[in-house]
C-alpha cells in the first residue's frame, strides 16, 4: 500500500500574502493541487494533508479527496508527521512530502517507491553547486547515508557538501510510527526534525538509502514569489516539451501556456498566445490560432479554433470556431459545425453541419442539424428571474435580426423571416413573420432632411 503525508501547515511569510503558501498558483493550479495530482498519478492511495495556517483554504480546495491532520502549533517537520495519526497501523510505504514542492513528477515519485523497496528509509536528494541553506547529506566511507545535517547545525566541513536534502522521504509505515516518538527537539531551532529519522533508523539496524534526482530544478521548493515564477517557468517548459515529443507543433513554445491536464493529438498546430487551463483534450490535425483560451474542453479531430474563448464545452470533428467566439456553460457542438465571429453560445447543443456565422447569441437551446442562423439572431432566454429553453428543429432557417423569445419550439424546415420577434411555436415547414407591415410616406425623407 502506498500512502503519503503532505506537510502544508506553514504560513509562508516570504510570500507576503493573506493566502497560505501552498495555495499560491503554479501555472493554472495551486501548489497543493499539483502535489495531490502527482501523488495520485503515482498510485498513492492514502493521502493525509497536515494543515495549520490557512487550513480552511486548503480544505475548501481539496474537499474530501484527502484526510486532514491539524498541526497547531507548528513545531517542525517531525512534529507535522506525528499529526498524521490516521495512517497508524497501515502496511506498506509512506511518503513524507513537502506541500511546496509542486514540480516533482509522478515518474520521479514512482522511482522513489521502487528505490524504497531496498531499504526501510529512503531519501530523495539532488546535487547543487550552491547548496545555500539546504540540509546536507552526510555519507559514510561506504557511501551509505549516515545522517542529514540542517544548514544551521552544519560545521564548516559539512557546509562544503553539495548533495542536499530535498525534503521528501519514503519509509516503512509501521517502522515510521514505531520510531517517531524517539524524535527530540535538541537542536538550534528547538524543533522536531524529520531528518533525525535517518540516524534513528540506522541506530536500530535498518537500511537507509538515497535516490539522487537528476533534475535539481524539478526538486525546487517554493518559498517566495520569485521562486513561484521560476517554478511556473519550469513546469511550462516541461509540459510543452512533453506535448511536442508526442507529435504536436507549438509555433512558439515560450508563449504557449498548456495545463498539466492537457492532451493533444498528433499533427495539431498550436500558435502563440494560446492559453489552456483545466482538463483539455484536443484531437488530431487541429489548428489552435493566436488569442485562444480553452478551459475544460474536449475538441475532436480536424478543428480550427480562431482567437476564441471556450469553457466547459465539447466540440465534434471538423468544426470551425471564430474569430472572437465565446462558448461556455456546457455547450455541445456536433461535427462540421461553423461558428463565426462574435457568436456567443451558452448551454447550447448544435447539431451536425449547423451554421451560425456572425453576431449571434444562442443560450439554453437545443438546435438540430443543418440549421442556418442569419446575422444578429438572439434567443431571449431570460425574463429577469428565470431561464427558458429554445428548441429548433433540423433544417430550420433563422433570418437575420430575429429575436426568439423562449420558451418556444421551431419545427423542422421552418423559416423565420428577418427582423421578426418570435414568441409562439412554429410548426414544421411553416414560415413565421412577426414584424409591422412597411409603410411608405412619399417625399417625407427629403422633407425631414430639409428641416
Amino acid at each position: 500500500m502506498k500512502s503519503a503525508i503532505v506537510m502544508a501547515a506553514g504560513k509562508g511569510t516570504r510570500m507576503k500574502s493573506d493566502k497560505t503558501k501552498t495555495m499560491h498558483q503554479v501555472m493554472d493550479k495551486p501548489m497543493i493541487g499539483h502535489v495531490y495530482d502527482n501523488l495520485k498519478k503515482a498510485g498513492v492511495e492514502n493521502i493525509v494533508v497536515v494543515v495549520g495556517h490557512g487550513a480552511q483554504q486548503i480544505k475548501d480546495y481539496l474537499e474530501d479527496k484527502v484526510d486532514y491532520a491539524l498541526q497547531e502549533p507548528q513545531l517542525g517537520t517531525g512534529h507535522a508527521v506525528m499529526q498524521a495519526t490516521s495512517l497508524k497501523g497501515k502496511p506498506g510505504k509512506t511518503l513524507i512530502f513537502n506541500g511546496d514542492c509542486p514540480l516533482v513528477q509522478p515518474e520521479t515519485i514512482q522511482q522513489l517507491f521502487e528505490k524504497a523497496q531496498d531499504a526501510e528509509f529512503t531519501l530523495l536528494t539532488t546535487v547543487m553547486e550552491d547548496a545555500a541553506k539546504y540540509g546536507r547529506i552526510i555519507r559514510d566511507e561506504q557511501d551509505h547515508v549516515e545522517k542529514i545535517v540542517e544548514f544551521k547545525d552544519c560545521n564548516p566541513e559539512e557546509l562544503l557538501v553539495k548533495e542536499i536534502n530535498v525534503g521528501i522521504y519514503c519509509a516503512d509505515n509501521e517502522l515510521l510510527w514505531k520510531y517517531l516518538p524517539e524524535l527530540t527537539n535538541d537542536n538550534a531551532q528547538h524543533e522536531y526534525y524529520v531528518t533525525d529519522l535517518v540516524e534513528i533508523f540506522k541506530k536500530h539496524g535498518h537500511t537507509v538509502n538515497a535516490m539522487v534526482a537528476s533534475d535539481r530544478d524539478e526538486m525546487i521548493g517554493v518559498n517566495d514569489r520569485i521562486m513561484l515564477d521560476e517554478a511556473s517557468r519550469w513546469l511550462k517548459r516541461h509540459v510543452n516539451r512533453k506535448i511536442m515529443s508526442e507529435g504536436v507543433t507549438l509555433i512558439d513554445s515560450e508563449n504557449t501556456y498548456l495545463s498539466t491536464d492537457t492532451s493533444i493529438g498528433t499533427d495539431t498546430v498550436v500558435y502563440p498566445n494560446v492559453v489552456m487551463e483545466g482538463h483539455v483534450e484536443i484531437g488530431k490535425n487541429c489548428r489552435i490560432l493566436p488569442g485562444t483560451y480553452l478551459k475544460n474542453v474536449v475538441i475532436g479531430d480536424g478543428c480550427t479554433i480562431d482567437s476564441s474563448r471556450l469553457t466547459d464545452t465539447k466540440i465534434g470533428n471538423k468544426v470551425t470556431i471564430g474569430p472572437s467566439s465565446h462558448l461556455r456553460n456546457g455547450c455541445e457542438i456536433a461535427d462540421e459545425v461553423r461558428i463565426g465571429n462574435f457568436v456567443e453560445l451558452k448551454n447550447t447543443k448544435l447539431g451536425y453541419n449547423t451554421k451560425c456565422a456572425h453576431l449571434t447569441y444562442v443560450g439554453d437551446a437545443t438546435v438540430g442539424e443543418k440549421v442556418n442562423f442569419g446575422c444578429g439572431v438572439v434567443t431571449v432566454n431570460y425574463d429577469g428571474k428565470h431561464k427558458f429553453h429554445t428548441e429548433i428543429g433540423d433544417g430550420a432557417f433563422i433570418g437575420s435580426n430575429v429575436n426568439i423569445i423562449a420558451p418556444v419550439k421551431i419545427g423542422k424546415n421552418a423559416l423565420l423571416a428577418a427582423g421578426s420577434t418570435i414568441n409562439h411555436d412554429v410548426e414544421m415547414g411553416d414560415m413565421a413573420i412577426a414584424r409591422p407591415r412597411q409603410e411608405i410616406k412619399k417625399g417625407f425623407g427629403q422633407k425631414y432632411k430639409d428641416k
